[in-house]
């Protein structure tokens, strides 16, 4: 037994925030239908990948953010198509879409209409920017919602550009901010048995995860300036932040200054002030990282840890797919997709005791479940064989590149 295994999601989402976010349920048991464009599918399956480095044709962007999930290929844009959505709706749990605003509404599909057929129905809409108001027609992309919300504001060096991070950051919180929402509105319904529309946006996503920042900009109107060197967050002083060592890079977080200074024997270091640890913060910085770079990162490491003082390598994402500790936690994964073969990926993050999550599904292929799926929903097979004919379902017997 999965902690979510009595729900059903039809998920149309595409690309990274909606797609972890219903991989997130479907790892705890959700029936995840993914519904997808007839013959091409899900964006992610055809933009170039990383590397330009396909696995036996199957996209790894694709392979990451869609394991435990079903693929039903519709033409929406097709009237036979809204029909079959209509009458799905009256039997799943939950509905996840990240197209841009209105489009689920134009093809009759919004909230309101599902929400006719079936009133307990849970329908999450996510956006960029939100449903309205002067940004809502933007594209939200992640790239673009890192500018937006400020974050490059604060990453990087004073006299360098603003430094996005190297993950899809802005997608994936919003993809949390979905996952939680939904839970919130099941629980509602569970005391209610009504449903409720939801709309969740990947700016205040990104907002919601400055709120220290943010604070000091709206209650003090004062914002943080980057430091010039490798101090890692620009409301922080020397010593907190990235140092370069004789193999490498560590990092040095939050820690007694004079502690700190005689590990490192800088006596320099144990007289300066908090007022001057941040007035002078890149000079500090410089004066610590004169001594780390005479060493190894492992025996900075280790030096300062078995003096209780905070630190910690910077690894390589090599480094980290054969990390012990990783390993320990079994963090990694791997499953078998019939043409990628074996994936070997992330696990599912977190542990419970009495109901486990199970990767259960590799990712799909486009349609590969649409006849399992509607025959499910109570579709009888002539019907279905007719839908696949006209082009209405993809499946992958030879009809899915119809359009």
């Amino acid at each position: 037994m999965s902690a979510l295994d009595h729900l059903t999601v039809l998920d149309f989402s595409h690309l990274l925030a909606g797609p972890l976010a219903t991989q997130m349920m479907g790892d705890l048991g959700a029936d995840i239908i993914k519904v997808e464009r007839v013959g091409e599918g899900d964006l992610y399956r055809r933009l170039p990948p990383f590397f330009n480095t396909r696995i036996n044709g199957e996209s790894p962007h694709f392979l990451a953010w869609n394991r435990n999930k079903r693929s039903l290929a519709l033409d929406l844009k097709s009237a036979e198509a809204r029909k079959i959505i209509l009458e799905m709706a009256g039997k799943v749990d939950v509905v996840v879409e990240n197209f841009r605003p209105g489009v689920m509404e134009r093809l009759g599909l919004g909230y309101e209409h599902l929400a006719a057929v079936n009133p307990a129905i849970v329908y999450c809409s996510s956006s960029g920017y939100g449903a309205s108001g002067p940004m809502s027609s933007r594209p939200g992309q992640d790239l673009l919602l890192q500018g937006i919300s400020g974050f490059m504001s604060v990453t990087g060096s004073k006299d360098g550009r603003p430094t996005p991070l190297g993950i899809s950051l802005a997608d994936q919180l919003c993809s949390y901010h979905i996952v939680y929402a939904v839970l919130a509105a099941l629980i509602h319904r569970m005391k209610t048995g009504r449903g409720q529309r939801i709309e969740v946006d990947m700016l205040r996503a990104c907002l919601a995860h400055q709120g220290q920042e943010l604070l000091f900009a709206l209650t003090l109107g004062k914002s943080f300036e980057r430091p010039a060197s490798g101090i890692a967050h620009p409301g922080m002083p020397a010593p907190f932040g990235v140092y370069r060592t004789a193999d490498g890079w560590m990092t040095i977080s939050m820690n007694p200054v004079d502690r700190l200074a005689e590990v490192l024997d800088l006596p320099e270091l144990a007289s300066c002030s908090a007022q001057r640890l941040w007035d002078e913060r890149d000079q500090v910085h410089a004066l610590i990282e004169e001594k780390t770079a005479t060493a190894t990162t492992t025996h900075w490491v280790e030096s300062l840890l078995a003096a209780g003082l905070w630190a910690g390598e910077i690894n390589s994402l090599q480094d980290v797919a054969s990390l012990e500790q990783a390993e320990h936690l079994g963090a990694f994964a791997s499953y078998e997709h019939p043409t990628a073969g074996t994936v070997r990926t992330v696990n599912i993050p977190v542990d419970l005791s009495e109901t486990p999550g199970e990767i259960r599904r590799p990712a799909p292929r486009v349609g590969e479940h649409s006849r399992e799926v509607l025959a499910a929903f109570g579709f009888d097979d002539e019907a279905v064989g007719a839908w696949i004919e006209a082009g209405v379902v993809g499946d992958l017997e030879g009809h899915s590149t119809q359009t």
